[in-house]
């Protein structure tokens, strides 16, 4: 019985808590369809716009521009078609570009002997 319950107050609530976490965190206050934009580097552009607008959030722009990014990748990832990943996977790197980060890469086994050599 209470397992039932359960079930009526979670259909009520909705099953999108990301969507909710997306309109009302202290994260951004992001542009409409902004991860539906025809290229990465718009993509991009129109998240560090909307990180430096922000007065909900609460770290760095850049920070809350690349986290809300990955947010949205890592939520939406299984259903996303592959070009369109691959396009938010390319925003990233035009949003470190906007702000002048390097990607960090993780070294591997192989580098590493290579240093060392």
């Amino acid at each position: 019985m209470a397992k039932k319950s359960r079930t009526k107050k979670r259909e009520r609530q909705g099953r999108r808590w990301s969507q909710r976490v997306t309109d009302e965190s202290d994260a951004l206050t992001l542009e409409k369809g902004v991860f539906t934009k025809p290229s990465a580097r718009a993509i991009a552009r129109s998240l560090k716009r909307s990180a430096e607008r922000s007065r909900r959030r609460k770290s760095g722009a850049y920070r809350s521009a690349m986290s809300m990014l990955t947010f949205y990748i890592n939520r939406a990832g299984k259903d996303l078609p592959t070009l369109r990943k691959a396009k938010l996977e390319n925003a990233k790197d035009e949003l470190r570009a906007l702000y002048g980060k390097e990607r960090k890469t993780k070294t591997t086994k192989v580098a590493k002997r290579k240093k060392r050599n």
